[in-house]
């Protein structure tokens, strides 16, 4: 990770912040509706949702850490994994009973609230968290660049998944996937810095 990342996801939480304090107002409104427009009951991207359904990202994840633990070896890689994928879960959870924005109205809505969107959040952290993981993994560059491509598209399909459902607000999930892409680059940072503080060899 270079500083343009970390920047980035600096930018990315003071976007959430926004969302947050704004969500009411007349311009975020706007922009739910014309998102809610363009994507409302496109069924070929509602079916997404079930890649970012809790049960499923669970197995994903337990099947990650067999992953790093087989193949690796590498026990804090094992935790940022669960720092990641797990507090992600609790995060979004805290949030919306902190938040407490009502989801959009349609029929046999979901009771819980709306924001941030936990798929967007918890989607986007699941698949990056994969794609960073199979990077160490991997040999070619071209299958990293891959891997990645495919975590970008999927974690983009399941937070619109929502938006298309009417699970949530536009601005709901460009929430999840602000604070999700700021978790993970401090994730990544906390992860790092052990290996960059490590001397290269030995002093004698």
């Amino acid at each position: 990770m270079n500083k343009w990342h970390y920047i980035s996801a600096v930018c990315a939480f003071i976007i959430f912040c926004i969302l947050w304090m704004t969500y009411e107002t007349p311009f975020i409104q706007a922009f739910d509706k014309g998102a809610s427009d363009l994507f409302y009951e496109r069924e070929y991207i509602t079916v997404f949702h079930y890649i970012g359904e809790t049960k499923f990202i669970f197995s994903v994840a337990i099947i990650l850490l067999l992953v790093i633990l087989i193949r690796l070896k590498d026990y804090k890689l094992m935790l940022f994994e669960l720092l990641s994928i797990g507090f992600g879960y609790a995060l979004y959870h805290a949030l919306k009973r902190i938040v407490e924005r009502p989801r959009p109205e349609i029929v046999d809505q979901l009771n819980t609230f709306s924001f941030p969107s936990g798929h967007a959040l918890h989607g986007f952290l699941y698949l990056v968290t994969v794609a960073y993981v199979f990077e160490k993994i991997v040999i070619s560059k071209t299958t990293s660049r891959i891997i990645w491509t495919i975590a970008i598209i999927l974690f983009l399909l399941t937070g619109l998944s929502r938006i298309a459902g009417g699970r949530h607000f536009a601005s709901d999930v460009l929430a999840g996937w602000m604070l999700g892409y700021s978790w993970f680059i401090l994730c990544v940072w906390w992860y790092e810095s052990a290996y960059r503080s490590r001397p290269d060899r030995e002093e004698i």
